[in-house]
């Protein structure tokens, strides 16, 4: 019996590697949202239990936020020494391990486990964009709006079955935030054996194949920064208060608990629908521009046409969905390799989520200043503005380098990608 020849055996070991690495990047995803956005339905729950104040039940939602502007840097660094895919795995265990002890009735370790969460979350927010770029360096953006979509999804599947669980058992919102551990477990147990069979190669393979320039030394790498931190703001002012500005403009509270769900659909179509075109073009200024300009419209909206409030709605969905997904895929687009996407991805991640946590207390500063929504709305629509015009600058066909490499290198076109950008700074 012939065996098969060597062109068709890497032919089906490169379509299994593929396929795996797919999955990983699905499960890993599946992770990223799930275990501290189910939190704020049985907020009220836990304060109960654990005789927390308001202030303190805010500082426990923010604390993953803080987490992520303070951890995020340090990615780089723990991919360059353990390798990406043992990185990625030791930051499953961290998460598991949060869940778990969050979970636990031991005085304080609420604390510890959600601040273990948000250092896990740090890391894989980090370091996902990384793999995307060593494992399919064609297919970044449609790999990141899938990745995105499937975050976003289990995001809303968890925020509608959290409070059903915590009702149903005895152990209340203990369980109903425990069971998110399984998720983490199975994560790991997949890609276990993978990370078994390549692991003697993986530190060697952290180390890039090319030298690159620090992003934090280049003013492509904070354009791309500012983009990201300036699109966390909508989405997360969006999120702590919308449902408060349409109750307060005499929406029931059922319809804008609706209407957020809406939102959280919508963005999942909508982030897979920017992973799909935003290689259609020679770079991304378009796209970056126009999701920019929906969230403009979506802030003035608010501010001056409240009664069409769904229409706003389902544009800041669209206009969110996308821009995450544009961020996302900067890291890698303007990078050279996927050490310096990890280093750009900390970089960015950090001071946007950083940016994030500070704009929704902005946002409800200049509510108690004015004393109505116009004003907070208002200075967010000019936020967004500056948005869509960092996005034109961030969008170009470029990529991070050192600043002796400006020469333009060119490269025919392949499927699913387009013209190699320019080594600028």
């Amino acid at each position: 019996m012939r065996s098969m020849p060597a062109a068709a055996r890497n032919a089906q070991d490169r379509t299994a590697r593929f396929g795996f690495a797919f999955i990983g990047v699905l499960l890993i995803a599946v992770n990223l949202r799930v275990s501290f956005v189910s939190v704020g339905p049985v907020l009220s729950n836990i304060s109960s239990d654990l005789g927390l104040s308001s202030a303190a039940a805010g500082f426990l939602t923010g604390l993953p936020l803080i987490a992520f502007a303070v951890f995020s840097p340090l990615a780089p660094g723990l991919a360059s020494r353990l390798g990406l895919d043992r990185a990625l795995w030791m930051s499953l265990l961290i998460l598991a391990s949060g869940i778990v002890l969050r979970s636990l009735p031991v005085p304080g370790f609420i604390w510890l486990g959600t601040a273990l969460i948000g250092l896990a979350i740090a890391f894989l927010n980090v370091l996902v964009p990384s793999l995307v770029k060593r494992d399919f360096p064609t297919r970044v953006s449609q790999l990141t709006g899938s990745y995105t979509a499937t975050q976003a999804a289990f995001a809303a599947m968890g925020a509608a079955v959290v409070v059903p669980v915590a009702q149903a058992s005895p152990a209340g919102w203990r369980l109903a935030l425990g069971i998110w551990v399984g998720l983490a477990l199975i994560a790991m147990a997949v890609l276990l054996p993978w990370l078994r069979r390549h692991g003697s190669g993986t530190v060697s393979a952290a180390r890039p194949d090319v030298s690159y320039r620090s992003p934090w030394t280049s003013p492509l790498g904070w354009q791309v920064t500012i983009f990201m931190g300036l699109q966390s703001i909508a989405f997360y002012v969006l999120m702590a208060w919308l449902p408060t500005i349409e109750q307060s403009r005499g929406v029931p509270a059922t319809t804008a608990g609706i209407h957020l769900s809406v939102f959280l659909l919508v963005s999942v179509f909508a982030s897979l629908a920017a992973g799909g075109i935003l290689h259609r073009g020679s770079d991304q200024r378009i796209v970056c521009f126009a999701s920019g300009a929906v969230m403009v419209v979506t802030f003035l909206g608010l501010a001056l046409a409240p009664d069409l409030i769904l229409l706003w709605v389902l544009l800041g969905a669209t206009g969110c969905g996308s821009l995450i997904v544009i961020a996302l895929s900067l890291f890698s687009l303007r990078t050279v390799n996927y050490p310096q996407a990890a280093s750009l991805s900390g970089m960015a991640q950090s001071i946007g989520y950083g940016m994030a946590a500070v704009g929704p207390m902005m946002f409800g500063g200049l509510r108690d200043l004015s004393g109505d929504w116009t004003l907070p709305l208002l200075v967010t629509a000019g936020i967004m503005a500056v948005l869509a015009v960092t996005g034109v600058l961030a969008g170009r066909n470029r990529v991070i380098s050192p600043a002796a490499a400006q020469a333009p290198v060119r490269r025919a076109p392949g499927p699913g990608r387009t013209s190699v950008p320019r080594r600028g700074s």
